[in-house]
């Protein structure tokens, strides 16, 4: 099973912003014991590459990637410390070819006609559409992915428990990208019981 079909399978992506690394091993035991063995862990954060070092180690069976990747120096530090996928906020065709060279599948944001079509043009077979919610939600990507037939989406960006399944009923949706299941305040608040039972709740949704 490659990259792609891991995360179809999954249809989930827990986005998450780390602050401190040395929650990264209780973080990943909670959304492995809740069913949910994936995190994007994004570079927002000072932590990312590092805490993306301990999940690759400690849980190796796990799909970890990282995400907010807007510079090759991010990419390089990310597949340095194990990451598995790459995901950027916008379209970077830098970081794209940077990926492909590489052998890492990416997942570049896009929201317009533009956009997506530069990442077609690029090989691209799945892309982050984001912001979602923001940019017109699921009745925005249905339109704007009409002419585009091949491309499938993961979007992110105001997904959560009230409409993940609205997107995930959508046959161009392979999976969804959401930030609700390990905040980044439950995570510095140590708060993972909570994060292990929203990731089941969340699992349990989407089966």
């Amino acid at each position: 099973m490659n990259i792609n079909e891991a995360i179809s399978k999954l249809k989930i992506i827990p986005v998450i912003e780390i602050e401190d690394s040395g929650n990264t091993s209780d973080l990943g035991k909670a959304l492995i014991n809740g069913g949910l063995p994936v995190a994007e862990i994004t570079f927002r954060t000072e932590c990312a590459a590092e805490s993306i070092s301990i999940l690759t180690r400690e849980f190796p069976d796990m799909l970890t990637g990282a995400g907010t990747v807007v510079t090759i120096d991010q990419a390089e530090s990310a597949l340095k410390a194990g990451a598995r996928f790459i995901v950027s906020p916008g379209f970077s065709r830098s970081v794209v070819e940077f990926c492909i060279k590489n052998n890492v599948p990416v997942f570049p944001g896009v929201v317009t006609p533009t956009e997506l079509t530069q990442a077609v043009e690029a090989g691209i077979e799945t892309v982050k559409f984001f912001p979602a919610e923001s940019f017109g939600g699921i009745n925005y990507l249905k339109a704007v992915s009409g002419p585009f037939n091949k491309l499938k989406f993961i979007p992110t960006g105001g997904i959560n428990q009230n409409n993940i399944k609205e997107y995930l009923s959508f046959a161009k949706v392979t999976a969804c990208g959401g930030s609700w299941i390990a905040s980044k305040k439950l995570i510095s608040e140590r708060k993972f019981d909570e994060i292990e039972a929203l990731t089941k709740a969340a699992v349990n949704l989407v089966r």
